[in-house]
């Protein structure tokens, strides 16, 4: 399959978990016309704009150009819509759609928090969610090489809200986050996550906060990385949480 073809199947693969293609434009910061032409398979996008499209979905350049995975062939189909339909039934998750920052305590380093950001969209009755982890404050080679950019849906269960995806990164692992709304006067959410360490997987304390300031997309994105519990500028409430356990 030519490049032209790969790269317009894969954004429009990566444009259908976004509001909009005009959403997905101002984000990025190219114009709809250009953008159409790359999905369009009309042409590839030159060095600086591809490194800005990768930023912005947080992937590397290499999966913006390589073949789309052929399709499923529909011998178990009936299963997966069952399985499918059990999943997202209601009742629907108690949870606006928005930006979210997911915090996570590090094993072993009670001075560390991973911070990374979710965007959870609604659709009626359905929920999904993005949610992206990079190891490095930054815009450089090393930063936009995120170990984490999870796809998955949001369902409610018995109080409890999950949030279960795959990486879409190489490594292809699950995780689920199993969260509540905590008994305070705040809206946060906190509970358990299961995340994929060096040494396998781990289960850590995670804490949700929804983002009211209306940052950008991409400057939530930013912001996903390490950070200090002792850093003035982070969520003095959520390391408040993480410290009580």
């Amino acid at each position: 399959m030519p490049i032209r073809e790969n790269l317009a199947a894969n954004l429009r693969r990566l444009v259908k978990s976004h509001e909009s293609v005009s959403a997905v434009c101002r984000g990025i910061g190219i114009s709809r016309t250009q953008f159409d032409r790359y999905l369009q398979g009309r042409t590839v996008p030159n060095k600086v704009t591809a490194r800005l499209i990768c930023d912005y979905f947080g992937i590397d350049e290499n999966e913006l150009y390589r073949e789309p995975m052929a399709a499923d062939d529909d011998g178990h189909a009936s299963l997966r819509h069952r399985l499918y339909e059990n999943l997202v039934r209601p009742p629907s998750p108690a949870l606006a759609g928005g930006t979210y920052f997911t915090y996570f305590s590090v094993p072993g380093r009670a001075d560390l928090l991973m911070r990374s950001v979710t965007f959870v969209r609604r659709e009626a009755e359905l929920v999904t969610f993005r949610r992206v982890t990079r190891w490095a404050p930054g815009e450089g080679r090393g930063a936009a090489r995120v170990p984490g950019n999870h796809y998955g849906v949001v369902i409610s269960r018995l109080n409890w809200i999950y949030f279960s995806a795959l990486n879409s990164r190489q490594t292809s692992e699950p995780s689920i986050i199993a969260v509540q709304w905590a008994p305070i006067s705040e809206p946060v959410l906190i509970g358990r996550a299961m995340v994929l360490t060096g040494s396998g997987p781990a289960f850590v304390s995670a804490i949700m906060r929804q983002d009211l300031t209306r940052i950008s997309r991409r400057q939530a994105m930013r912001m996903a990385h390490i950070v200090k519990a002792d850093d003035p500028a982070v969520d003095q409430l959520v390391v408040s949480l993480m410290r009580e356990g």
